[in-house]
């Protein structure tokens, strides 16, 4: 037997020895657990942040630009336009037709399109439950049809782009869900489309 195995052998069969080697091993066990736990741990952090990144896009509201921003998320078709719009076999419905009609599912939630103040939220005639929004400079938006009880917001409450108002409904003077987006300026009802491309959000 060579001189080094003969040595830890040696070692082995006293108590000191015992203790050395026990001292090496577990230093050796402490060196393996420092190079491997970071390996162990990236994989967990990467799928950590990965869950993150998808809660925070589940909960991004619509597009914005600036202050102002679509009031639904995502795709949308449309229905009637600003204008002279009648509907066949509708007889409540107004041929003149004063904002813009943006169509998702029943429930989709409905979000203000500017910074302002609520000075509606509740029912109104023709539109039924609505929200209104004083923009300020004389400017008001109304967010018209959403359904019952659906309302997040109250008279008086100030909101930003994507602040959640309600839920897409029929309400009101509807032939069903979708909500009616309208623009006042002084009082009086003027053309959606132009006015959001203005701010570089078109209506499609």
């Amino acid at each position: 037997m060579g001189a080094p195995l003969a040595t830890a052998a040696a070692l082995g069969r006293s108590r000191t020895g015992r203790k050395a080697v026990k001292g090496v091993l577990l230093a050796l066990a402490l060196a393996v657990a420092v190079v491997l736990t970071p390996l162990i741990a990236i994989p967990f952090a990467v799928a950590g942040s990965a869950t993150t990144v998808a809660v925070s896009d589940a909960q991004a509201g619509p597009v914005a630009v600036g202050e102002w921003g679509y009031p639904l998320k995502g795709s949308y078709s449309t229905g009637r336009g600003f204008g002279w719009h009648p509907v066949n076999n509708c007889a409540f419905c107004p041929k003149d037709h004063l904002g813009y009609d943006m169509d998702q599912p029943c429930g989709a939630t409905v979000y203000a399109a500017g910074p302002g103040r609520v000075i509606n939220a509740g029912p109104m005639p023709g539109w039924g439950n609505t929200v209104r929004i004083d923009h300020g400079g004389e400017l008001v938006t109304l967010y018209g049809h959403m359904a019952w009880d659906s309302l997040r917001v109250i008279v008086g409450q100030q909101v930003t782009a994507g602040t959640p108002l309600g839920d897409e409904g029929s309400t009101g003077k509807s032939t069903g869900c979708h909500l009616h987006f309208e623009v006042q300026k002084s009082g009086t009802a003027i053309d959606p489309e132009p006015f959001m491309a203005a701010l570089g959000l078109p209506l499609r």
